[in-house]
C-alpha cells in the first residue's frame, strides 16, 4: 500500500478498544469456552454486565437481569465477574500499546488513545502497518483481539475503531472523511447520546454528514461547547486533546445489589463494612484521599436513602470512614423498611502527596494505618481476594468464587 502524501496525516490519532473485553479474558484462562456464548454477571450475580458477540446476538443486553438472560440462553455460560484479574489482562495490553508510542491515554480499562505522530518512519510502516502491528502483538501475547482505528482526532479515531469490530483496522486519513462520515451513523458518534440526537433530529441533522455541514453556530446552540468541539473534530480538526497523565477521579463507588431482600440490620451493615473496606483499599493502593463520603440504602421498591458526611481533613483510613457509614447507617436505617442494595461513595479526591499536613497529626496516623490496607492488599493479590478481610464484612457465598482468584497473575512488563 502507498503511503498517503503528508496532508492527509495533519495529524495521527489510534484508539484500540478491546473486543468484548471482560468475556475475552474469561476465553484467556478458559479456551474450553471459546466458540460458546460467554456472560460476565454483576456482584452477587444479579445482571449482565459483559458478554460475547453470539450472547449479544441472541437478544442479551447489558444490565439484563440473570433470569431474562437465562430465558433467552440457558445454555450459556455464566460466570461472576473477577475485575482484579481485568485489571492484569488490562495492565499487560497497555504495556504492549507504549511500545507503540510513549503518547498514551488510557481512556478505561479496556480502551486507549496513542499519539502516533512520527511513528511511520521509527517503524519503517504506514499506520496501517502499525494498527495490524498492534492488533497482531496484543493478541499474541494475551490472548484477547482489539480493534484499531486511526485518523486525524480523537472522535474519528474512536468512530473508526468501532467500524470494523472485532479484531479490525480502520484508517481514516483527511481525504477519506467524508466517504467514512457517510458509511456510519450519527449514534454511532462518541458524545452523541439519546437525548443530544433527539435534540439534533428536531432540527433535521439525521447523519454525521449534516452535522458537519450545519452551521457551527446552530451547533453551539444545541449542544453547547461539546457540540463545536465535536463538529470541529468530525470535520478533522484536533479539538480534543489527549490526556497523556491521569487524573483525579471525580467520585469513587463501591455499590452493589445484596443478592436479597432483607430487613436484618446486621446483614446490611455487613455489605457496607464491605464495601467500606473494598473503597479504603482503593484509596490506600492509589494514595489518594477523600473528603466526602455518602451512603445509600435501596429499598425493595428501587427507591433510595441517602447520607452525606464531610471529613475536617482527607482521609483514606478505613476505620475513620466506618465510623463515619455506622453514624449515619443509625439514622438512615428504618426497621419495618425491606432493602435490596446499599453503597458507599467518595467525592472530593484529593492525591494524598498534595496534602497539607494538619497540626494535631491526624492525617499523619491515617498514614501509618493506611499501611495495614496496602499489606492486606498485597496478601490478597498474592493470595486471592478474600484471603483477609475486615471483621464483619459481608463473605460471598457464591460456588466456586475463591477458586477464581487463584489462577496465575499476568505481570506488566
Amino acid at each position: 500500500m502507498t503511503t498517503p502524501p503528508d496532508h492527509d496525516w495533519p495529524n495521527a490519532i489510534a484508539h484500540i478498544d478491546a473486543d468484548c473485553f471482560f468475556a475475552s479474558c474469561e476465553l484467556v484462562r478458559r479456551p474450553d469456552l471459546i466458540g460458546s456464548p460467554v456472560c460476565i454477571l454483576s456482584s452477587q450475580d444479579a445482571c449482565v454486565i459483559a458478554k460475547t458477540y453470539d450472547a449479544k446476538a441472541a437478544g442479551i443486553k447489558t444490565g439484563m437481569p440473570i433470569w431474562d438472560a437465562k430465558k433467552l440462553m440457558p445454555h450459556a455460560t455464566y460466570l461472576s465477574a473477577d475485575f482484579r484479574f481485568y485489571g492484569l489482562i488490562s495492565e499487560k495490553m497497555f504495556s504492549i500499546l507504549r511500545r507503540y508510542s510513549p503518547d498514551m491515554e488510557v481512556y478505561s480499562i479496556d480502551e486507549g488513545f496513542l499519539d502516533l505522530n512520527g511513528t511511520r518512519q521509527l517503524w519503517k510502516k504506514d499506520y496501517k502497518g502499525i494498527a495490524h502491528d498492534i492488533r497482531r502483538a496484543v493478541h499474541r501475547e494475551v490472548g484477547i483481539t482489539v480493534s484499531v482505528g486511526v485518523s486525524v482526532t480523537r472522535i474519528l479515531a474512536k468512530i473508526a475503531s468501532e467500524y470494523n469490530k472485532p479484531n479490525g483496522v480502520t484508517i481514516v486519513p483527511s481525504s477519506m472523511i467524508q466517504l467514512f462520515l457517510k458509511r456510519v451513523k450519527l449514534s454511532d458518534v462518541c458524545g452523541i447520546g439519546r437525548n443530544r440526537l433527539a435534540t439534533l433530529n428536531k432540527f433535521s441533522i439525521h447523519t454525521p454528514m449534516d452535522f458537519v455541514n450545519a452551521d457551527i453556530e446552530v451547533i453551539k446552540q444545541l449542544l453547547g461547547k461539546a457540540g463545536t468541539d465535536l463538529w470541529h473534530e468530525m470535520k478533522g480538526t484536533m479539538a480534543i486533546g489527549l490526556e497523556l497523565h491521569a487524573q483525579l477521579p471525580k467520585s469513587m463507588a463501591r455499590t452493589a445489589s445484596m443478592g436479597e431482600v432483607t430487613g436484618n440490620r446486621k446483614t446490611i451493615i455487613s455489605h457496607l463494612i464491605r464495601h467500606t473496606s473494598r473503597l479504603a483499599t482503593e484509596l490506600v493502593t492509589k494514595r489518594l484521599l477523600t473528603k466526602r463520603i455518602t451512603i445509600f440504602l435501596r429499598l425493595k421498591d428501587f427507591s433510595s436513602l441517602s447520607a452525606q458526611a464531610d471529613f475536617e481533613y482527607p482521609t483514606n483510613n478505613y476505620f475513620r470512614l466506618s465510623r463515619s457509614v455506622q453514624a449515619m447507617m443509625a439514622d438512615l436505617y428504618q426497621p419495618n423498611e425491606l432493602y435490596r442494595a446499599c453503597g458507599i461513595i467518595a467525592e472530593s479526591i484529593t492525591n494524598a502527596e498534595d496534602s497539607m499536613p494538619d497540626l494535631f497529626g491526624v492525617m499523619k496516623t491515617d498514614a501509618k494505618q493506611a499501611s495495614i490496607f496496602a499489606t492486606m492488599d498485597d496478601i490478597n493479590k498474592k493470595y486471592g481476594r478474600g484471603t483477609l478481610r475486615v471483621a464483619g464484612a459481608h463473605v460471598s457465598n457464591i460456588s466456586g468464587q475463591r477458586v477464581r482468584f487463584m489462577y496465575p497473575m499476568i505481570e506488566a512488563n
